[in-house]
């Protein structure tokens, strides 16, 4: 019996860490000062029940000391001062309604954020198009994975970040790691590979670096940075040369396998030894590692995809997986590891400058139809395809006058961030929603304070492409909004008034909708089944068989039971009434089946019935590809030189990163004290050899300097880096902030910028002592 004054223990809310794309389930308990406790939830199978430092401090940001908890508007004298919701809110409208009025449409931008919810992402793709009438909108995760998405979508129709959930990585022979460091971006990742090695499979990594993820690898190939495509060309060649091509595979489910091979074949092994540093023998027991087991994986992030052939490059290791077979079959395939928290979902639902919900093509007529047909507006009105991100940055204070910023913080994220800064302080207008007061908001002519993960409800889409529900588990304090009402309350001044509701399942109903048909086909899915069900894979469409079985469609083609993308959802009414909800599914969902293991219900889709609920799609491509004719494409590509060589002015490369103890720009992280002590600030990674030339010792001031400016860092001197690079992390502002010196060039497909490569040199920097 409880007794009078005694507090009733709340019961833990079953959710997801706010950091990255593993999205690690965790309890949240409701705690004193309006936070809450994190405890393990063991049953979401990601993670088992394992967190990170950053997800278990989490909660420390939601503290009021930490967080922002009052609208903030610039006075007349150049201060950010508290201003009530209405006044920051009239303010906002008020300037975009000049610039649109002045200077057009397009010179309204706006720019989002990798981690925003689907429900966010797909709202603010709406609202930018419908309301602001802009197509002015990119987001940062075009800085994350757009190299990989274009490789993919070009190689096999379609773009999810793993095309099968990371339980098949330890049943796997060989996994190839490009360019990922997981045992510092997510640990709790870690045990899948160490895994592996227990069964028996085994580990190479790629990276110019020897990490702590290097540190567990069977293999550790370490070449030059900006030379990873030379090195799958390279693999290539020795797997034609050595007879290791599946030709009844490629001959089978693919084409353009001649044009590739002539392409592969003009990087002979001393020839990629001589790009990359990389010696012949290690190449070879590279080849015979992958290809001596039955299945196996390659597993691409940021170091090949942000390059300005990050696109070519990926497709250059899509191609080795192609020839031998390691593509569209159990417990094999390509997969790019997403970075950001909804990096997946964010791609999918509109904040791109290209793209509609479900993944669909802003310059496809039938997509634009069908999407109009939900919004309630003519397909004529949608603006076309706007700039990429870094472009629409470039732009500010130009082209574009006035800027949303929604869960960004490009101040120290955005590549020639120097500049970058400078154009958002030329910019007229500039309104920032954020949680904390970023750098980037520090810059804003208002600064809307929002609410964090625990205290919303809404989806995300880990990296396996497993839709997720976040639960709300406390109450914001006074004076904190969510982005959906910041976007009703703009819209509503702007003259929409309705069309933007401030309830995320509302929201997620007519998301639905707008994807029924796409290649991101959610309409499957609805809450009450991820809170049964620990998240659904799509493509998952209403009703009907198809993809449970690993087959997909062409994009463009609704899957069998999937409403036609120009025919109203059943139940649709008048689209003048906003957002309606759809049936319910039956809640009975089939488990994952091993792909190994023959499933009758799935294995036959013709054995299911119109109107069973689809179980979803954890593994794509087994049947067939989401080409035209199901193949996938081999794309011929050969190296090129980075867009910056070292030369005698700039003799070193610049490669940049993460750590453990810190996540993206900082902006939350670096507001924690446990991680702080952890990761206090930057610093540049060397090798001794640079060091003794340079006469610095450990922890001795050191100058990076780029054609684009300057960054001073404490020396960290170590043998696990090759002597012609060093390495900054890129957490941190100020003059140790490592994105003053990457560069901008763009990669002509993806417009992802070459954040890994850049030439530089180092200086020792004179400490004045001062006199006593």
């Amino acid at each position: 019996m409880q007794r009078t004054g005694e507090r009733t223990a709340a019961a833990p809310v079953p959710t997801h860490c706010p950091y990255c794309a593993l999205q690690c389930g965790m309890n949240l308990t409701p705690a004193d000062g309006g936070t809450v406790e994190v405890s393990e939830r063991a049953d979401f199978p990601v993670n088992r029940g394992a967190l990170c430092g950053k997800g278990r401090t989490a909660p420390a940001v939601l503290a009021s000391g930490a967080r922002l908890t009052s609208p903030l508007v610039r006075s007349d004298d150049g201060a950010l001062v508290p201003a009530g919701w209405d006044e920051a809110l009239d303010r906002i409208a008020r300037n975009l309604v000049r610039t649109r009025a002045e200077y057009g449409a397009d010179a309204l931008g706006v720019f989002g954020g990798g981690g925003l919810t689907n429900e966010k992402a797909y709202a603010l793709g709406k609202f930018a198009r419908v309301v602001l009438g802009t197509s002015q909108i990119d987001y940062n995760g075009r800085f994350c994975m757009s190299s990989a998405a274009a490789a993919g979508t070009r190689a096999f129709g379609l773009d999810r970040g793993l095309p099968f959930p990371l339980e098949d990585i330890p049943k796997t022979g060989c996994v190839i790691l490009v360019g990922s460091n997981p045992a510092e971006t997510m640990p709790p990742s870690l045990r899948y590979f160490s895994e592996l090695r227990e069964n028996g499979g085994t580990l190479i990594v790629v990276d110019p670096r020897r990490t702590r993820t290097a540190d567990q690898a069977d293999l550790h190939l370490a070449p030059r940075p900006g030379t990873d495509l030379a090195l799958a060309l390279g693999l290539l060649h020795l797997v034609v040369a050595e007879g290791r091509v599946d030709e009844a595979y490629v001959e089978e489910r693919t084409t353009g396998w001649e044009e590739a091979r002539a392409a592969a074949m003009a990087h002979w092994p001393e020839y990629v030894e001589r790009i990359t540093g990389v010696p012949v023998p290690e190449l070879r027991e590279a080849v015979r590692l992958f290809c001596a087991p039955d299945a196996a994986m390659v597993l691409t992030a940021r170091g090949p995809e942000q390059q300005a052939k990050g696109t070519d490059t990926v497709g250059a290791w899509i191609n080795l997986c192609l020839a031998t077979g390691r593509a569209g079959r159990p417990r094999s395939g390509y997969g790019c590891l997403t970075g950001q928290g909804n990096g997946q979902g964010g791609r999918e639902h509109g904040q791109k400058a290209d793209q509609l919900p479900g993944y669909r093509k802003l310059t496809d007529p039938a997509a634009r139809r069908h999407v109009a047909g939900v919004w309630g507006v003519d397909p004529d009105s949608l603006p076309g395809p706007g700039r990429s991100a870094y472009e629409l940055l470039d732009a500010l204070g130009t082209d574009i006058r006035s800027l949303l910023v929604m869960g960004s913080n490009p101040v120290v994220s955005a590549p020639r961030a120097a500049h970058v800064e400078g154009r958002l302080r030329s910019l007229d207008f500039l309104a920032v929603c954020d949680v904390v007061l970023s750098e980037t908001a520090e810059l804003a002519d208002v600064v809307l304070p929002v609410t964090q993960w625990a205290e919303e409800t809404g989806t995300t889409t880990s990296l396996e492409g497993r839709v997720l529900l976040r639960r709300r588990a406390i109450t914001p304090p006074d004076g904190v909004r969510g982005d959906l009402e910041v976007l009703h309350g703009l819209a509503a001044r702007l003259g929409v008034a309705k069309g933007f509701p401030t309830e995320p399942e509302e929201v997620f109903e007519e998301l639905r909708r707008a994807s029924a048909g796409g290649p991101a086909d959610y309409s499957g899915i609805d809450y009450g089944r991820l809170a049964e069900e620990n998240g659904v894979f799509w493509p998952c469409p209403a009703t009907g068989a198809g993809a449970g079985d690993g087959s997909v469609p062409h994009p463009g083609t609704p899957h069998p039971g999937t409403p036609d993308p120009d025919t109203p959802h059943p139940g649709t009414p008048d689209p003048d009434t906003p957002h309606p909800g759809t049936p319910d599914p039956d809640t009975a969902h089939p488990e994952t089946p091993d792909p190994d293991t023959a499933h009758p219900e799935i294995s036959n889709p013709g054995t299911r019935h119109p109107g069973t609920p689809h179980p979803g799609t954890p593994r794509l491509f087994l049947d067939r590809f989401a080409t035209d004719d199901g193949r996938a494409r081999f794309v011929p590509v050969t190296h090129r030189p980075s867009a910056e060589e070292p030369d005698a002015e700039y003799p070193v490369l610049l490669t940049t990163g993460r750590v453990v103890a810190q996540y993206q720009s900082g902006a939350q992280t670096r507001r924690v004290a446990e991680l702080n002590a952890a990761a206090p600030g930057p610093f540049v990674e060397l090798h001794p050899r640079l060091a003794a030339r340079l006469g610095a010792a450990e922890g001795d001031p050191l100058a990076v300097v780029s054609r684009r400016g300057r960054a001073v860092a404490p020396a960290r001197i170590t043998t696990g880096i090759r002597p012609d690079t060093v390495f900054m992390p890129f957490h941190w502002p100020g003059e140790g902030r490592a994105n003053t010196l990457t560069n901008p060039a763009l990669d002509p497909t993806s417009r992802m910028p070459e954040f890994k490569v850049c030439a530089v040199r180092v200086e020792t920097v004179r400490v004045e002592t001062v006199p006593r």
